[in-house]
C-alpha cells in the first residue's frame, strides 16, 4: 500500500489525537504535533514497520510516539523564571519582557468607589469577582469562592474590561 493510501485513511484520527494531545500542552499546537506524528509515520513506513499493521495499531503507535515526544521536550526544556537575575546588576527578565502598561484595573482602583460605578455596568457576579481581583486574589482563589473554574474566572475578568473598555472611563460618568 502506498504511503498516499495510509495517510488518507487514518487523516481524520491522526487529526484528533493531536487536538487532543494540544489540550495538555500548550507549548506545541495541533499541527506541530501532526507533523512530528507524520514525520515519524514516514521513518517507520520506508523502515517497513508498517506494512502489515492495522490502522488502529498504527494510529495507537502514533499516540505513544507523540505522548512520549512530549514528554521528552518537556523534560528538556529550560524554563526560565521571569523574576530571576540575569546579570550582576538584579536586572529580571520581566523588567525587560514585560510591559508597564497600566491595566483599567489600576485607574479604576484608584479613582473610584467601586460599588457605585459597578452597578451600572455590572452583574452581581462581576462585581464581587472584581472585588476579589483589586483585593489581588488569585484565579484559582476566587473560582474556589464561587465554585467555579478559574478559567471562567478569567473569562469573567476579560468580560469585565471589554465592558471597562467598551463604554470608555465609565468611572467619570
Amino acid at each position: 500500500m502506498p504511503f498516499e493510501e495510509l495517510v488518507k485513511r487514518i487523516n481524520p484520527t491522526l487529526k484528533k489525537i493531536t487536538k487532543k494531545l494540544n489540550g495538555h500542552f500548550t507549548f506545541f499546537n495541533d499541527e506541530d504535533l501532526y507533523q512530528e506524528a507524520m514525520i515519524n509515520l514516514w521513518v517507520r513506513y520506508r523502515e517497513g514497520v508498517l506494512h502489515d499493521k492495522t490502522d488502529s495499531y498504527i494510529l495507537q503507535g502514533c499516540y505513544y510516539f507523540l505522548r512520549n515526544h512530549l514528554r521528552k521536550v518537556h523534560e528538556d526544556a529550560a524554563f526560565v523564571s521571569l523574576d530571576s537575575p540575569i546579570n550582576d546588576e538584579e536586572l529580571k527578565l520581566e523588567d525587560i519582557l514585560c510591559t508597564k502598561d497600566p491595566s483599567p484595573f489600576d485607574d479604576l482602583e484608584s479613582s473610584l468607589d467601586i460599588e457605585e460605578a459597578a452597578d451600572k455596568y455590572l452583574t452581581e457576579r462581576e462585581k464581587k469577582i472584581l472585588i476579589y481581583l483589586l483585593e489581588g486574589m488569585s484565579m484559582r482563589e476566587i473560582g474556589n469562592k464561587f465554585s467555579i473554574s478559574h478559567v471562567m474566572v478569567l473569562k469573567i475578568r476579560n468580560r469585565i474590561r471589554e465592558k471597562y473598555a467598551g463604554h470608555g472611563n465609565w468611572l467619570r460618568n
